[in-house]
């Protein structure tokens, strides 16, 4: 049976069952369905080949700067005997291999100290995990976790649960390998992007429903804290509008610090995005996109299972998730920005160093220049990073956040 067509039908089946479904479940089945979710059956659709890549499939480099920017972090931390990172949605493991490789290698006291966990839903790509990382896991330095939580569980239609009264399907917190008050830095490219929205318009909240045996979007009456989100950190729709609603990517955000309270934490998100002001001016409002062999489409329900679906990042909404959980939030920085201040102090020597011709070397400046130019990636990601129990001058002073001004929030104070 078609993948397409058996997720088709397991979201028919759900509405008969059920009553119409949000979006973000709709959302949630296509992406994270074990079996013949987008995650699930297409692992080897990621890359440059693929529907769409990252950073990490540029060039290692991308690694290679963030492992110097962990032992910089490392040692504001008066270089603790153990540290944990914990990468969210780690792919094919690339990007944690780069690090790792290059922390051996340039940073030999920090890698003694550290342990690196990957948290991936996808039993497809655990198991990609296993393969790509085969020697550091065999030396006990990288850990896969089985996935307890997070969006690979089901949504419901608003039903609640009775432990503590959020929807099901909110993630529940981190898979951690070290104790809880070992010093954590979490990082996470390209993974709130991917995590389901709800889609508010002028006549209410999108839900899809079966018409004649089709799918079929239906408008019912939002929640209170969906109209809530939108008053603090978005925008309420206008006539003709669709404004997602990222409330689980802001929940995932609060428990991650949440469960990291009795330690130092320091967390790296780099995606695409827009902040409340950026909204209020008329940019990024209705983001949601879906991409299949690196081809954008607006229509999410083309090819369910057989493409990507993404909406842009509230960084708004993060900070805030942040903030409330006492935590120092930084500017925003551009990825560009970020990079150039990692890379700038040994002139990228991180990206050059394998390189023995003049034509490699050629080759490496073109892929580096994709990655911190404009016209590459360079503008169109943004770098938020936030700690706990650091010391902010240390923060501050790290070469990451040392070129260009940055990005000032406006975040909204609870009521």
């Amino acid at each position: 049976m078609p993948v397409q067509s058996s997720l088709r039908e397991q979201i028919e089946r759900e509405i008969r069952e059920r009553g119409p479904i949000p979006f973000s479940r709709y959302m949630q089945i296509c992406l994270y369905d074990p079996s013949h979710g987008y995650y699930a059956a297409h692992a080897g659709q990621f890359g440059k080949a693929g529907d769409f890549y990252t950073s990490s499939d540029v060039h290692a480099v991308f690694g290679r700067l963030l492992a110097r920017q962990f032992d910089e972090i490392w040692q504001a931390l008066d270089r603790p005997p153990k540290i944990e990172i914990l990468e969210l949605g780690p792919g094919r493991g690339l990007f944690a291999r780069d690090v790792l490789d290059w922390s051996r290698k340039k940073f030999p006291d920090c890698f003694a100290a550290l342990t690196y966990t990957l948290q991936e839903t996808s039993p497809v790509l655990r198991t990609k995990l296993q393969e790509t990382l085969r020697d550091h896991l065999d030396a006990g330095k990288a850990a896969v976790p089985e996935e307890r939580s997070n969006v690979a569980q089901r949504f419901s239609a608003g039903t609640r649960d009775q432990d503590d009264q959020v929807p099901e399907g909110r993630p529940t917190g981190p898979c951690r390998t070290l104790a809880p008050e070992t010093p954590l830095i979490v990082f996470a490219n390209e993974f709130f992007d991917a995590l389901p929205v709800e889609i508010i318009g002028t006549s209410g909240k999108l839900h899809l429903a079966l018409e004649n045996n089709r799918l079929h979007e239906t408008w019912l009456p939002p929640l209170a804290e969906e109209l809530e989100f939108l008053d603090r950190y978005g925008v309420h729709p206008e006539a003709g509008e669709r404004i997602e609603v990222p409330i689980v990517a802001q929940d995932c955000m609060r428990k991650i610090a949440r469960a990291t309270e009795r330690g130092s934490l320091a967390i790296t998100v780099i995606d695409y995005g827009y902040t409340r002001n950026q909204q209020l001016a008329g940019r990024h409002r209705g983001t949601l996109m879906a991409y299949r062999h690196h081809s954008a489409s607006s229509d999410p329900y083309q090819a369910p299972g057989e493409q990507d679906l993404t909406a842009h990042v509230n960084f708004t909404a993060l900070a805030a998730a942040c903030e409330q959980e006492g935590m120092q939030v930084e500017k925003l920085r551009t990825q560009s920005q970020f990079l150039m201040g990692i890379g700038e102090k040994n002139q990228f020597a991180d990206a050059f160093e394998d390189c023995r011709l003049p034509q490699e070397r050629a080759k490496v400046a073109l892929q580096l220049k994709h990655l911190v130019t404009p016209v590459g990636m360079g503008e169109t990601f943004q770098v938020l990073m936030a700690s706990r129990a650091i010391n902010p001058k240390k923060i501050a002073a790290l070469s990451g956040l040392s070129f260009g001004t940055g990005a000032q929030f406006s975040v909204p104070s609870p009521q």
